[in-house]
């Protein structure tokens, strides 16, 4: 088999990725290693920015967003019993988040490409990229066999255990990373949310987010020790530590319910520098991680998929190695902005185990600048709706 661009994992960076490949008539074939229904139940983000949005309208893949999508203009955060509300709308010069489960997302591409009758591999075991700076191509076994897909490129979206970075030569690779020493446990009930609007919440017992996926499904978050698990924590006593964290008129408005899902995620920032290793690019969890403070991962990916889309665009439409050439220059510089970004939210609004007195009025300082500056207020709105691409 064989086709111009060999996409690995069928997330929302691989789907999208081929449905705008598609879309321009770009052939493609994505191989991925786990079934459809198990992509399908990841429990992940669902803070959209404008410029994934406009991605989405531009896949074809927008009509049940708009139309069941929930679009914010403000955030508030919370600190000392009291709510502070940012109007990211008006701070931004117009722009808005859209709140959006990944899982949506990736259900709507899903249906796209079925539609479009391009390949989609599941259930691939042991995929294996070879030959990466000629003429590239993928094996991996299914029912039985060995398979080979020859192409031009490939593209890792494969996610951070994914096969597409391990397959980089260490001496290549330059990998940054820092681990935090808390994780969120998060739970997802059908109750309806708090608030209109997400509440990001700083307490002495550890950080808190009021978030939702519709106006009856509710996504609730509470910081943790890394080390603890999900199991540890009953419905009753997630309930009542995440009402200890919010300011009282909150903590009022919560409705309790049984857990539809329930688990708890390690915090780390991670970056692989560079994106490019011949033909293979990595795009998405493949090359960064964020911490979910900022709602930064899932958008990230997405503009690495717009800039990798737009160099193969030009390289299959145009004739011109630039877009691919200044692929993973332009996303980096993105990349360590949002890094940045969800490192300050995250530095901001958790307890840290070894933070002395000095660090703890530090965050009080940073907090009290962020609600009484205009400024402050605007840098965190222009970061929080995402930089232009």
């Amino acid at each position: 088999m064989r086709t111009q661009i060999a996409i690995v994992g069928s997330g929302p960076a691989g789907l999208l990725l081929g449905q705008l490949l598609s879309n321009a008539g770009i052939d493609n074939v994505i191989v991925e290693r786990s079934a459809a229904a198990h992509v399908l139940s990841r429990i992940r983000a669902g803070v959209l920015e404008q410029g994934m949005v406009g991605l989405l309208e531009q896949a074809g893949c927008a009509t049940r967003l708009h139309a069941e999508g929930l679009v914010h203009e403000g955030i508030e955060i919370a600190y000392d019993g009291a709510r502070h509300r940012f109007d990211l709308k008006q701070l931004s010069g117009g722009s808005t988040v859209t709140v959006y489960g990944q899982t949506e997302v990736t259900h709507d591409l899903m249906e796209a490409r079925a539609a479009s009758c391009r390949t989609t591999i599941y259930e691939a075991d042991g995929v294996a990229l070879h030959d990466l700076d000629a003429a590239p191509f993928l094996t991996w076994r299914k029912d039985g066999a060995t398979h080979r897909l020859d192409c031009d490129f490939i593209a890792g979206c494969d996610g951070f255990h994914g096969v597409s970075r391990q397959s980089v030569p260490a001496a290549a690779i330059q990998l940054y990373e820092r681990v935090y020493p808390f994780g969120w446990l998060g739970l997802l009930a059908d109750v309806p949310p708090a608030a209109p609007e997400l509440i990001y919440a700083r307490h002495a017992r550890g950080f808190a987010l009021c978030s939702m996926r519709s106006p009856t499904r509710s996504r609730y978050y509470i910081q943790t020790d890394g080390t603890q698990k999900a199991e540890a924590w009953s419905d009753d006593m997630f309930w009542d530590e995440l009402r200890r964290r919010l300011p009282p008129e909150a903590a009022d408005h919560v409705v309790t319910g049984p857990s539809i899902e329930k688990s708890i995620a390690q915090l780390r920032s991670f970056v692989a520098e560079p994106l490019r290793f011949g033909r293979l690019f990595l795009c998405g969890d493949a090359a960064h991680i964020v911490p979910p403070t900022g709602a930064k991962g899932l958008n990230l990916a997405a503009s690495d998929v717009h800039y990798l889309f737009e160099g193969l665009r030009e390289h299959f439409h145009d004739h011109s190695a630039a877009g691919l050439d200044a692929y993973s220059s332009r996303a980096l510089a993105r990349i360590w902005k949002a890094e940045r970004f969800s490192w300050w939210m995250t530095s901001t609004l958790h307890t840290f185990p070894d933070l002395d007195a000095f660090g703890v009025r530090l965050q009080a300082a940073e907090l009290d600048y962020l609600t009484h500056s205009d400024a402050a207020a605007a840098t965190l709105a222009e970061n929080y709706v995402g930089l232009p691409f």
